[in-house]
């Protein structure tokens, strides 16, 4: 039976950056699309869906962090594995793309072995253990299929990540995991995402849950747990 070709979308308005890296694309076994702008992407994307996409944060029209969000939100593109093109190197704007919904992010300029290798990343990542069913943990609660989060019966709004990142601890309550454990069942392979970003994420989802935060434990020197005693932290 024929493998696949990955369909790789390129949404990059820098027309020599997109032909490079669709040669190379090319050159390595997969199909590139290129795309210029939010509408020309969204047009590839409702003629074929494809198997990633390269999005570049400055774009003219929508940015790409805005087309990140909503395609995240699109039923039909919330599982497409996006890999932010950014010349930000901060961290702060790093965190706002995975925040997104990208799951992971480049900074030009590049190699493109590291490209390459990122593309390679996000394929293999695509879900990592994300349980869609319903888990309750006291007064919390986590929808998978609705992807719908509440608290003693009151509506949370968590971001995709966030989400991600619940869904794994409420479904292995009152286990402690190292960073580096939910690096690989959250985000899958994170060779190339550094263990702090879990505390960024850890620090956010207890903002979104608000009084339940306190439910999720930081284990000093190991990691972090998610626990069914709500006691605030003194």
């Amino acid at each position: 039976m024929a493998m696949k070709i990955p369909r790789v979308l390129v949404v990059e308005d820098e027309k020599a950056i997109a032909e490079l890296i669709s040669v190379n694309l090319r050159h390595h076994g997969m199909l590139a699309v290129l795309a210029e702008d939010g509408d020309s992407a969204q047009a590839a994307i409702d003629d074929v869906l494809p198997d990633v996409i390269l999005l570049d944060w400055m774009l003219p029209g929508q940015s790409g962090l805005l087309l990140a969000k909503r395609w995240r939100a699109d039923p039909r593109t919330k599982l497409t594995p996006i890999l932010m093109l950014t010349a930000r190197g901060d961290e702060p704007d790093k965190v706002a793309g995975l925040d997104a919904g990208a799951d992971d992010y480049i900074t030009k300029p590049f190699s493109t072995q590291e490209l390459l290798a990122r593309i390679r990343a996000v394929l293999r990542r695509r879900a990592p253990e994300q349980a869609s069913d319903l888990v309750r943990i006291g007064a919390l609660q986590l929808d998978g299929s609705t992807h719908r989060v509440s608290f003693q019966d009151q509506p949370l709004k968590l971001g995709p990540t966030e989400f991600k990142l619940l869904n794994y601890l409420m479904h292995h309550a009152e286990r402690v995991h190292s960073r580096s454990q939910l690096l690989d069942r959250v985000w899958g392979d994170h060779v190339f995402i550094e263990e702090r970003t879990v505390d960024v994420h850890v620090k956010r989802l207890r903002e979104a849950l608000g009084l339940a935060g306190a439910m999720v434990e930081t284990v000093r020197g190991v990691g972090y747990r998610l626990t069914a005693s709500v006691t605030p932290e003194a």
